[in-house]
């Protein structure tokens, strides 16, 4: 007992002691109730058990305090930092990260998190979240209004509940009670992200145990929130910013480029303008443009004739890219190549092809298209001159077809000399064409008829209402085919073309005109529109409707194979060619005539038809061999004329008689 008493003095000091270095190592609350304690159990009389009480209080109430000073020291921490990231803001995202993740731990919850308004929508959507688990609440859109966090964004002021589940002061939706649920939150508190009056979101702190936030929870999680509006705001005012630098770059950039290209457009049009002064052609035009665009260039025009060429290979304009151009007035990149349309109003005069260059800028093919207008230039005024040239063509042309007049001589001197100045030499045989087509195409046909005269050192033009073309040749039924063809595919309509001549110099020509006339209007009535022929293509035909009638040549035509057979050989085909048509086309009867076998007569028949083909017996095909047989036996019942202009044939070779 004594002992007891001599050790109850001491134990408030050593209490003291144990209390201090409770607070100096900042140990638990519950610790700090182990003096007490331990002096009751050493025999601490009420005086010194009081003392040691009170000391314990005391003790508590510092560490509260130094609780508090650290929980301040550490909010103030985080708001310098918040403040320090905002000064260095470089990535928004980071930032507000780090906000709502301190916002976590000063408050000590389970999760933070933030919304921001989307004005376009009209709602508020999750931006941040630190310490969530569940996807579907990453993902909610509050309404305004609804829910907390509605209600927080629509009136700008702080809400918190202890228990949000239960809560009834705030409106409740499935789709955030169902995210709320999936998270596991029952504690949230809400403050408002203003910019001055304007509320842009909301910053949250939540535990998913039911809790009451302090007024200091409140007043930090706001001092928060004003730092992640700023961080906000001035990042919205940073992007302003960029995107006004970059505007002003680009604006900058387009002016350079606009610059540029006006004054690339501007010595093009000075080089271009030049060249055509010189008098450059569309040849010289495309050498131009080629070198100044750095590729390979090919004109062509309306009808893909080639009319310069730059670089190694042709190339063809593909035609869905020439048709888009034409129809928008613009150059078109297909294939490889870029293609304009060379264009006067709606009308196609040709296309310029550029290959070598992948891609163009804009005044690169602002530059393209200038060269096709200048071409467009070229090509009008070449067809300016073509067509003064082909008015004189085809007055040259009339005159040589018009009839002398009554008493007077033709000038063929002065016209001979008039075609020698357009190249057209009239010493030379020349055959002549009457075309005719649809009367609504005529015109175009004109001009095609004098492109052709034109390659071929000819004349042509319109005459009594008929396109006529004059040629140097002496094939005028060759001729009149291969312009019939090449027509009508460059007119896409039937042409017909009747023919006549040869013709040696002016005189002649009128009547060859006369003839090609009757030609022509053979071929209707018999048909062939579309076609193309001479006279003597036409059979006997040809031969009543001509004015130089040569049944030499005509007979020549239909029989001088069998004749020529029958002289070689010794043989009797024309004979038995007589008399077969004239017993009617009968074999026994002609067998009888010719008092032959009437297997002789059929192997004389054979041989015939393998002479002059299948169709020697046809109507039309029987009908000329009759004929030619007729004027045959006449020729070799008459005496035999001096041969002249109108009888070919030489006496070396007679006409033979039937034996």
């Amino acid at each position: 007992m004594t002992s007891a008493k001599e050790s109850a003095p001491g134990q408030p000091a050593t209490a003291l002691r144990e209390l201090l270095e409770l607070l100096r190592r900042g140990a638990p609350v519950e610790q700090f109730t182990r003096p007490a304690g331990d002096a009751r159990a050493a025999g601490a009389g009420p005086a010194e058990q009081a003392l040691v009480e009170e000391a314990t209080r005391v003790a508590l109430d510092i560490r509260r305090t130094l609780d508090q000073h650290r929980r301040r020291e550490a909010e103030l921490t985080a708001l310098f930092d918040t403040a320090g990231d905002l000064a260095a803001l470089r990535d928004l995202d980071a930032v507000l990260r780090a906000i709502v993740h301190r916002a976590r731990m000063l408050l000590g919850t389970d999760i933070a998190y933030m919304t921001l308004n989307d004005p376009a929508v009209g709602d508020t959507f999750m931006r941040v979240t630190d310490g969530s688990v569940s996807a579907a609440f990453q993902q909610l859109r509050l309404g305004m209004g609804e829910g907390l966090g509605g209600l927080v964004a629509q009136t700008a002021r702080p809400y918190a509940s202890a228990d949000y589940r239960t809560d009834d002061r705030f409106r409740h939706t499935d789709t955030i009670d169902n995210g709320v649920r999936e998270e596991g939150l029952r504690g949230i508190l809400g403050v408002p992200l203003r910019v001055g009056t304007r509320v842009i979101g909301v910053l949250y702190a939540a535990d998913r145990a039911v809790r009451d936030f302090a007024p200091d929870a409140v007043a930090l999680l706001s001092s928060l929130a004003d730092h992640a509006a700023v961080a906000i705001d001035s990042a919205r005012l940073l992007e302003e910013t960029r995107a006004a630098l970059v505007e002003l770059g680009v604006a900058t950039e387009t002016a350079r480029a606009r610059s540029e290209a006006v004054r690339l457009a501007a010595e093009t049009h000075d080089r271009l303008t030049r060249l055509v002064l010189r008098g450059g052609d569309v040849a010289d035009v495309a050498r131009e443009v080629a070198a100044l665009l750095g590729g390979s260039l090919v004109v062509h025009d309306a009808d893909g004739a080639e009319l310069a060429r730059v670089g190694p290979d042709p190339v063809v304009p593909p035609a869905p890219a020439l048709d888009a151009s034409r129809s928008g007035g613009r150059a078109v990149a297909a294939d490889g190549v870029w293609v304009c349309a060379v264009l006067a109003g709606p009308e196609l005069l040709g296309s310029i092809t550029l290959g070598g260059r992948g891609d163009l800028p804009d005044s690169e093919r602002r530059l393209f298209e200038r060269a096709g207008l200048v071409t467009a230039l070229l090509l009008l005024l070449r067809r300016s001159i073509a067509h003064a040239e082909d008015r004189v063509r085809g007055e040259l042309l009339g005159d040589l077809l018009a009839p002398a007049a009554p008493g007077r001589v033709r000038d063929t001197g002065s016209q001979t000399l008039r075609a020698r100045k357009l190249g057209v030499d009239l010493t030379r045989p020349h055959a002549l064409v009457v075309l005719h087509c649809d009367a609504a195409l005529r015109s175009r046909l004109a001009t095609e008829a004098a492109r052709h005269a034109r390659a071929r050192d000819g004349l042509a033009g319109l005459h009594q209402g008929h396109v006529v073309l004059l040629a140097p040749t002496d094939s005028p039924g060759p001729l009149a085919r291969a312009l019939a063809a090449e027509l009508g595919q460059a007119l896409g309509t039937p042409v017909t073309a009747g023919s006549a001549g040869p013709a040696a110099g002016p005189d002649g020509l009128p009547g060859t005109y006369a003839e090609a006339l009757r030609c022509l209007e053979a071929l209707h009535a018999l048909g062939h529109t579309g076609d193309g022929a001479g006279l003597p293509d036409l059979g006997f035909l040809g031969v009543l409707l001509g004015d130089r009638a040569d049944v030499g040549a005509y007979v020549e035509r239909v029989l001088g194979p069998v004749i020529a057979y029958d002289t070689q050989r010794g043989t009797e085909l024309i004979r038995t060619l007589e008399a077969y048509f004239a017993q009617g086309a009968s074999l026994a009867r002609t067998k009888d005539a010719l008092h032959l076998h009437v297997n002789t007569v059929v192997q004389r028949l054979d041989r015939v038809r393998q002479i002059l083909g299948e169709d020697w017996n046809s109507p039309a095909g029987a009908l000329e061999v009759q004929l030619a047989l007729r004027i045959l036996r006449l020729a070799a019942a008459r005496p035999r004329p001096v041969p002249g202009p109108s009888m070919p044939h030489s006496p070396a070779t007679p006409y033979p008689t039937s034996k």
